[in-house]
């Protein structure tokens, strides 16, 4: 392959990525505003400004074109989640870095977050789970056992384990991207607010 060959490839390769990535952003948009039962890939292909053969190309129907976005965006949250974690960190401060990441993440992309709500609550719920990286389950199931095992952390069951650990960071979340929380009360996400309710949650956790 010469110079110019190589050049042209990248190009095309380029635009390519860009045009992929233009279809995902506008279908988890459709779906967070419209609900998944107003989502077809003909109406995905005139608000992306492409040809519905275009799309099928790249994805196999309308489920494999979501499942697919499903598992790039938790893909990149657990990614996320994870920067500057360790499993062997001590419970408060384990559950310190993965709120404050977390958090970081939900702010930066409200979409991306809304999306995987949404799935979760969708007759697609099974199969997005089945998504869920091995990798990250197992940082988390690791997390948690050393924690029990170092008596840091009352053993109990999953979903309450999960109601207490994470819900109030991601309700402060969608306070402030509302801008108002309980009542219409006007609020704002502070380092503050986040720390004082991340002690309470750790204290409720706490043998």
């Amino acid at each position: 392959m010469n110079e110019h060959s190589f050049i042209f490839v990248l190009t095309m390769r380029a635009r390519d990525d860009n045009k992929i990535q233009a279809i995902r952003n506008k279908a988890i948009e459709m779906i967070v505003d419209q609900g998944l039962d107003g989502f077809s890939m003909q109406k995905l292909a005139k608000a992306a400004n492409v040809s519905p053969a275009t799309l099928y190309i790249y994805y196999k129907d309308r489920e494999d074109l979501i499942l697919r976005l499903w598992g790039e965006v938790f893909s990149e949250m657990a990614e996320a989640t994870l920067k500057n974690f360790d499993t062997e960190m001590s419970f408060s401060e384990g559950l310190k870095v993965q709120w404050m990441n977390r958090a970081r993440f939900g702010l930066k992309y409200p979409k991306y977050m809304q999306f995987m709500e949404q799935l979760h609550h969708s007759h697609l719920q099974e199969k997005v789970l089945e998504l869920t990286g091995a990798d990250f389950k197992k940082a988390m199931q690791t997390f948690v056992s050393n924690a029990i095992k170092r008596k840091e952390l009352v053993k109990v069951d999953l979903e309450v384990y999960w109601s207490i650990a994470f819900a109030p960071m991601y309700a402060l979340v969608k306070f402030h991207q509302e801008g108002k929380s309980i009542g219409g009360k006007k609020f704002t996400m502070t380092d503050k607010v986040m720390n004082d309710t991340l002690k309470l949650v750790i204290k409720a956790l706490t043998p």
